[in-house]
C-alpha cells in the first residue's frame, strides 16, 4: 500500500513539471515566431522617435495595439504614458511590466536604413531626435509580452499591468513627467501592483544575455546647485574683494575627498561631480557670485544622507573660511531613488531566468552609478530591473558605441530572449503566488 501510495505521488507530480516546461516552450515558440514583428515596430520607432512628454505617436500606436488584444487600455497617464490592464482567468497576484518610450535630443549618425532625421526644438533651440537609448526595443518587446501573455489569457494566474512610460530621460525645466508622475497617477494601484519587472537594453552587453543585480543595482541621483557669494572687486585690488571664485574652487577640491575619505569604498561606490560653473564675465572683474552644478550618486540609503551632509558641510564652511556664503540646494530640480533590486524576489525568479536563457548566459553584474527611474516603481512593490545583451555577438564591448550617443547600435537578435524573460517571470511569479 505505501508503495501504491509513493507511485501516485510520484506520478501526480510529473503533470505539473511537465506543464511548466511545455508553458515555457510555448513561450519560447510564440516568441521567435514573433521575431520579425517585434524588429518591424523598433525600427518604426526608431526611424520616428519623440521626446519626453511628446510621444504622441508613439502612444498612439502602443495603445491601438493594445486594444486590439482586448486589455483595458488608458492612454494620457503622465501626459503620454500609456497603461493596459490583462485580467487572467484565474486568481493571483497583479504583475506591472514597464517600458519606457522616450527618445533623446541627439543627431544620429548610424548608416541603418531606418536612422532617425527627425529634427525638433529642445530648450531653445533646435536639435536631432534619436533613440540612442534603446526605448524603441523596450516598447517592442512589451509589445510582443503583451500579445503572448494575452494569448494564454483563459489559464493566467492573475492579473498583468503593460505600463508604457513617458519621459524617463528627463525633461525641460518646469515640465512633469516620467515614473514619478506614473507613481502619482496611481498607476501601481487599482488594482494594487503586487511585483514589478523591467528590462534595459545595454550596447556593451553580448546579445542573448541577461545581467542582473540584486540590491542596488543603478544609483541614486541627486542633483545639486551651489552658489558661493562674496565681495566683487576689481581683478586688479584682489584684497578688496572676497573672491567667490577661488572659494569655489578651494570647495571642489575639498568635495573630491568624500568618496576618497568619507565612503566606506570596499562596500559602495559613489559619485561627486561638478558638472557646471559659472561666474563673472570680464578678465578684470572679481564677481560676487559663482554657480555651480552637479550630481550626486549613491547606492544605498545611508551612503545618499551621509554624501548630501558632507555636500553640504564642505560647501558651507569652506565658504565661511574664506569669508563668503555658501548656499547648497539637493535635490536641484529632480531626485531619484536607487533602483533597487528586492534581494528576495531575485533569488526566488532566477531559476527563471537561469531557465529561459540557460545558465550560462546569467550575469551577475556590477553596480552601476547610472540612474533609471523605474526606482519609483520599486519603492511601490518588490521589483526586479534586468539588463538585455544588444552587442553583436563577437564584438568587443570597450569599441561598443555608448548610450546617448549618435553612433549607438544595438543587435536586434536578442529581442526574443527579452520577450521570454518577461514572460517567465510574469508566469512563474504568479503560479507561486496562486499556490
Amino acid at each position: 500500500m505505501k508503495k501504491l501510495y509513493l507511485f501516485i505521488l510520484l506520478v501526480a507530480s510529473i503533470p505539473a513539471f511537465a506543464q511548466t516546461k511545455s508553458v515555457k516552450e510555448d513561450v519560447s515558440k510564440k516568441a521567435d515566431a514573433l521575431q520579425d514583428q517585434i524588429i518591424a515596430w523598433r525600427r518604426d520607432f526608431h526611424e520616428h522617435p519623440e521626446l519626453g512628454n511628446h510621444e504622441v505617436r508613439t502612444s498612439g500606436i502602443i495603445a491601438k495595439y493594445l486594444q486590439s488584444l482586448g486589455l483595458e487600455v488608458k492612454t494620457g497617464v503622465a501626459t503620454t504614458g500609456v497603461v493596459a490592464i490583462l485580467r487572467g482567468g484565474k486568481p493571483g497576484p497583479v504583475v506591472a511590466l514597464r517600458a519606457d518610450m522616450d527618445a533623446l535630443p541627439v543627431t544620429e549618425r548610424t548608416p541603418v536604413p531606418f536612422a532617425s532625421k527627425v529634427k525638433t526644438m529642445y530648450n531653445g533651440q533646435e536639435v536631432g531626435v534619436m533613440h540612442a537609448c534603446g526605448h524603441d526595443s523596450h516598447m517592442s518587446i512589451l509589445m510582443a509580452t503583451a500579445q503572448i501573455l494575452t494569448s494564454m489569457k483563459k489559464d493566467l494566474h492573475g492579473t498583468v499591468k503593460f505600463i508604457f512610460q513617458p519621459a524617463e530621460e528627463g525633461l525641460p525645466a518646469g515640465e512633469k513627467g516620467g515614473a514619478e508622475e506614473m507613481v502619482r497617477q496611481g498607476v501601481m494601484e487599482n488594482p494594487h501592483v503586487d511585483a514589478v519587472f523591467g528590462l534595459h537594453i545595454q550596447s556593451y552587453q553580448p546579445a542573448g544575455t541577461i545581467s542582473y543585480r540584486p540590491g542596488g543595482d543603478m544609483a541614486a541621483v541627486n542633483p545639486m546647485k551651489i552658489v558661493v557669494t562674496g565681495k566683487q572687486a576689481h581683478g586688479a585690488y584682489p584684497w578688496s574683494s572676497v573672491d567667490p571664485i577661488v572659494t569655489s574652487a578651494q570647495i571642489i577640491n575639498a568635495l573630491q575627498t568624500i568618496v576618497s575619505r568619507n565612503l566606506q569604498v570596499t562596500r559602495n561606490g559613489a559619485v561627486v561631480t561638478i558638472g557646471a560653473i559659472n561666474g563673472g564675465n570680464r578678465s578684470n572683474i572679481i564677481p560676487e557670485t559663482v554657480t555651480m552644478l552637479g550630481t550626486i550618486r549613491t547606492l544605498n540609503d545611508d551612503d545618499e544622507k551621509m554624501v548630501i551632509e558632507r555636500v553640504r558641510t564642505i560647501a558651507t564652511k569652506t565658504a565661511e573660511a574664506m569669508g563668503a556664503t555658501a548656499e547648497v540646494t539637493i535635490p536641484y530640480e529632480h531626485h531619484y531613488p536607487i533602483t533597487y533590486n528586492d534581494p528576495a524576489l531575485v533569488a526566488q525568479m532566477l531559476p527563471t531566468l537561469q531557465a529561459t536563457a540557460g545558465k550560462e548566459n546569467i550575469v551577475l553584474r556590477n553596480a552601476e552609478t547610472g540612474a533609471e527611474d523605474f526606482s519609483f516603481y520599486e519603492q511601490k512593490a518588490p521589483g526586479i530591473f534586468i539588463h538585455l545583451g544588444g552587442l553583436p555577438r563577437g564584438g568587443d564591448p570597450v569599441k561598443a558605441p555608448a548610450h546617448h550617443t549618435p553612433d549607438f547600435f544595438i543587435d536586434e537578435s536578442g529581442f526574443t530572449l527579452g520577450v521570454k524573460a518577461l514572460c517567465n517571470l510574469t508566469l512563474d511569479y504568479m503560479t507561486a503566488r496562486s499556490k
